[in-house]
């Protein structure tokens, strides 16, 4: 795997996140693409899925985002199949506190023994001893604390099954009270330069603040931000305008924009694009390279 490097090819530094005790690019992957549509099931081509996976690691690309719910467990032993023995380097993030049903709905899994479940589930389709970072995601719908839910990672933790924690789909009421009461070194949240739309309903807690507020939070308290569906599914060019504008002064996609917007708003914001197309792939690598000035950064901001 390439080293990262530090500040070469990023317009906007940093080029280095750290997570705790980790270090990663501050450019990642999303794999909630690779299994079948909807994220559900086999993709329609296995070969290609792994290609992508190995391509991202060969690029410099040391952070993976996934879940066992992706497939289910499609993605993780994708991940498995394509990159074990997993580089020295390479950071893997989970995420707990949701599951899917048989009609492909995404409902709440945020009681202790589902939270257990989870974990130990990415443990086994991962095959891995220790997870590096797992997230919990909050639902609205949940019905169960959010710290119930955060003292089962923390038991987990305290048993080296855990690396790190963080937060996903959370307000800043909710990343201070984790806060107070274990380490929180990341959180994940929707954003993106179209706006949530509505997928934050979708995916997310519906009762989730302006995401400028968390972002600020996590700005002033040195807590990497990934944003989910930083390209907004792919549709970031047909809800901002300013891109395609922005894009074509740059020779370079609205997608390519939307991301390097993302690495320009704050030096914590990690985003983690996922894609199933090895030429999107390097195309979003491609954009860390791209220089925005503040009056476009301003443009895509309105």
């Amino acid at each position: 795997m390439k080293e990262p490097a530090r500040g070469d090819g990023y317009a906007h530094p940093p080029a280095i996140l750290r997570l705790g005790d980790l270090e990663v690019q501050r450019l990642g992957y999303g794999a909630m693409r690779l299994p079948g549509k909807d994220a559900w099931g086999e993709p329609d081509d296995l070969d290609r899925a792994r290609e992508v996976l190995r391509r991202a690691v060969d690029l410099g690309i040391n952070f993976i985002d996934t879940a066992w719910f992706y497939g289910p467990f499609v993605a993780n032993r994708l991940i498995f199949e394509a990159l074990h023995p997993y580089p020295r380097d390479l950071v893997i993030a989970t995420k707990l506190g949701s599951k899917r049903l048989p009609d492909k709905r995404w409902a709440p899994a945020a009681r202790p023994e589902e939270i257990r479940r989870g974990a130990e589930d990415d443990l086994r389709t991962l095959h891995v001893e220790r997870l590096d970072l797992v997230h919990l995601r909050v639902m609205a719908n949940s019905g169960v604390p959010l710290m119930e839910s955060l003292d089962a990672l923390v038991a987990m933790q305290a048993e080296g099954k855990i690396r790190h924690l963080a937060l996903s789909s959370v307000d800043v009421q909710q990343v201070d009270a984790a806060l107070a009461r274990t380490p929180i070194v990341a959180v994940q949240n929707m954003f993106n330069a179209a706006g949530a739309g509505g997928m934050l309903a979708k995916f997310s807690n519906a009762e989730v603040e302006a995401p400028e507020a968390v972002l600020d939070l996590c700005s002033a308290r040195g807590i990497a931000y990934l944003p989910f569906f930083p390209l907004a599914a792919g549709k970031v060019g047909e809800h901002t305008p300013a891109l395609t504008a922005i894009a074509a002064r740059h020779g370079a996609s609205p997608s390519q924009i939307a991301l390097a917007w993302l690495l320009a708003r704050s030096p914590v914001i990690l985003p983690i694009p996922g894609t199933s197309s090895l030429a999107h792939l390097e195309e979003n690598w491609e954009a860390r390279r791209i220089a925005l000035s503040p009056e476009e950064m301003e443009a895509i901001s309105k």
